[in-house]
């Protein structure tokens, strides 16, 4: 980043890019999303928090990543200070949402937390969650229907749950000017509540949560185990639907199978739609990493973008954050994006997921391109010298590198004891300390197996 353009406002937007890759989208929502840069001073970037509470949690649980982030973005030693907001900034429930006795053409609601960039038109579709994103947008455009509500969406981390979440939001918004979405994390959504009884406004805390039109709430799995919290969603639950008001969730599960949650609440979820997630397959993975790409400005080769759909195969949040590290990368250290920039990311991003993506199969097709004996002869038979050798290699490769035992490696290599496997082993160890051209052999079959998989 350049310091003579640098401040308070492009350095700390730097920083929660990163942070929105790297942390859980509700941890990020919750404790990042609200907090303001105030000032950029010497060696010190001082952000505003909303409340003592508020800083203190960030203290215990994001103070060092922040400022980690914050010195990798401006190259400098810099330290991160919090100031807490003014009490007469921080609008109270009372202050957010106008009472119900306001005439209704006077109403004004207080935006609510939405990302702006999650909407139906930035959701890649696929076989994977045509269905979810089809359940979203009949609730968008038709809120309170007894069939669709509650709406759940479970699936597991980073496959575009929250993203409907918020479409959905960001839908009534375009099409309702006086719609109340309240929209927040189950980890808010308790926060809010212990606030409440600390500072004695409970009935300012439930009535901002039951005067929504909407409620959205994400990753509801959090509600396992406190029951306080439970009691109280209950309650809200239970007001908003028999007044006919949408409910949304989220969850990594489905709600059925939660353990920890009262059974007057799962009994509520069931009332309405659960919707699965499955992870992106191939195809969508491409289309994610081209969409990805072209809003970050990068022209990537096409077998560059395949090469990480072929392997990045988790969730939506990796292939982008993967997209995000290959860019900063290459803007930070100045270097052009070409093949080994992206599979360097990729390794990184995989760690050691990557050796699971060989097989013993692959070692020994690898082992007969180098040494010209077909992989026929190697889990053949034969006792010539150059074709023992080769099979030797594979033997010790395969434990060497993918850490498979010796019965594998001896069924694969055409049903060989584990005590052969393990003089093939040894032997091969032995000769690359002693013979340079063997040596040669392993090493040069070794970052073949390494390019090949990354």
């Amino acid at each position: 980043m350049d310091k003579s353009t640098i401040n308070h406002e492009n350095l700390w937007s730097s920083v929660k890019e990163i942070l929105a890759v790297e942390l859980p989208e509700h941890a990020y929502n919750t404790w990042l999303e609200p907090i303001a840069p105030i000032a950029l001073n010497d060696k010190e970037l001082v952000l505003e928090v909303p409340n003592q509470f508020f800083f203190e949690w960030i203290e215990s649980h994001y103070h060092q990543i922040i400022e980690s982030k914050v010195r990798e973005g401006i190259k400098e030693d810099y330290s991160v200070k919090y100031t807490i907001a003014p009490a007469d900034n921080v609008p109270s429930p009372k202050e957010e949402i106008v009472s119900k006795d306001t005439a209704p053409q006077t109403r004004r609601f207080r935006q609510p937390l939405l990302n702006e960039n999650y909407t139906f038109s930035t959701y890649i579709e696929g076989t994977n969650n045509q269905f979810a994103k089809a359940a979203a947008l009949s609730v968008a455009e038709s809120p309170g229907e007894q069939a669709f509500n509650p709406l759940t969406v479970y699936g597991g981390v980073g496959l575009g749950k929250t993203h409907l979440l918020h479409a959905i939001g960001n839908h009534l918004l375009a099409q309702k000017e006086n719609v109340n979405i309240v929209c927040a994390s189950s980890e808010k959504f308790m926060l809010d509540f212990i606030s409440g009884i600390q500072k004695s406004r409970t009935n300012d805390f439930s009535r901002f949560y039951r005067q929504a039109d909407i409620l959205l709430i994400d990753d509801i799995q959090f509600f396992q185990g406190k029951e306080q919290t439970q009691e109280q969603f209950f309650h809200t639950f239970n007001d908003l639907y028999l007044h006919g008001k949408q409910i949304v969730l989220t969850s990594d599960q489905y709600p059925g199978d939660m353990k920890g949650l009262d059974e007057r609440l799962l009994s509520r979820f069931h009332s309405g739609l659960a919707v699965d997630i499955q992870p992106p397959d191939f195809e969508t993975r491409v289309a994610i990493l081209l969409e990805k790409a072209e809003q970050n400005g990068l022209a990537l080769q096409y077998s560059l973008i395949e090469f990480m759909a072929t392997h990045i195969k988790s969730n939506i949040r990796e292939l982008e954050s993967t997209i995000i590290r290959i860019l900063a990368y290459s803007s930070l250290s100045n270097k052009e994006i070409d093949e080994n920039l992206v599979k360097r990311i990729v390794k990184e991003r995989l760690g050691k997921r990557y050796l699971a993506k060989i097989s013993i199969e692959d070692v020994v097709r690898h082992v007969s391109e180098v040494t010209t004996v077909s992989e026929m002869e190697i889990v053949g038979s034969s006792r010539k010298k150059e074709l023992v050798e080769a099979r030797q290699i594979a033997a010790y490769l395969a434990r060497e590198v993918l850490g498979k035992s010796l019965s594998n490696i001896g069924l694969y290599l055409g049903g060989r004891d584990h005590t052969t496997i393990l003089h093939a082993c040894n032997n091969i160890e032995e000769r690359i300390k002693s013979d340079l051209r063997v040596k040669q052999i392993v090493s040069s079959i070794k970052k073949e197996l390494s390019a090949a998989t990354i």
